[in-house]
């Protein structure tokens, strides 16, 4: 028989961190690690709507360290030193760089602000940054906090926003779509 998906355990608002520290599923950890499974998600989606194999595979990639990142907000910060967690590298970093810089090589200079939208990948790419950023702002909460997180999360959530505002930049490149300029209305 299959283990049941529900515990019961969090039926009266509270949940464990890996490590077993119960905390309340408002905590601030809870809701940064969330965000990140969030944005994993629509990780996923993206690549579902992009055709462009390179991209998927890097997607692929990222979804990996998200994980990797999730996993690390989960945990009790003093427990985990016991444990096997995987570590975010520097090399994680870097190969968002290296992949921003292979795109922009063959994207426009940008002369004003863009919108998002003008494919359903494009927008879902915009989406998908929108709750990157979120993501990272909760990580710096939890810093401001004085609650750890590890910083070279920070680090890699603040290169991925800049990675999936690119990567929509490269999609609507490839399918040929116009980037729609801002225009502010000046009265």
């Amino acid at each position: 028989m299959a283990s049941k998906i529900y515990t019961k355990t969090g039926d009266q608002g509270k949940t464990s961190l890996i490590g077993g520290t119960k905390v309340p599923k408002s905590h601030l950890r809870i809701e940064s690690y969330g965000t990140v499974d969030e944005l994993n998600s629509y990780i996923g989606l993206s690549n579902d709507l992009i055709t462009d194999n390179q991209s998927n595979i890097s997607l692929k990639e990222i979804q990996d360290r998200l994980f990797t990142i999730g996993s690390s907000l989960a945990c009790d910060p003093e427990k985990e030193p016991l444990m096997k967690i995987p570590d975010l590298k520097e090399q994680d970093v870097v190969f968002l760089e290296k992949e921003i810089d292979r795109m922009n090589e063959i994207l426009p200079v940008m002369k004003s602000f863009i919108l998002p939208g003008g494919h359903v990948a494009i927008s879902t790419l915009h989406v998908t940054r929108c709750i990157c950023r979120r993501a990272e702002r909760l990580c710096v909460a939890l810093q401001q906090q004085d609650i750890f997180v590890e910083p070279l999360v920070i680090k890699y959530l603040n290169r991925l926003s800049d990675y999936l505002f690119v990567l929509s930049r490269y999609i609507g490149h490839l399918l040929q779509v116009n980037e729609v300029q801002w225009k502010p209305r000046v009265q």
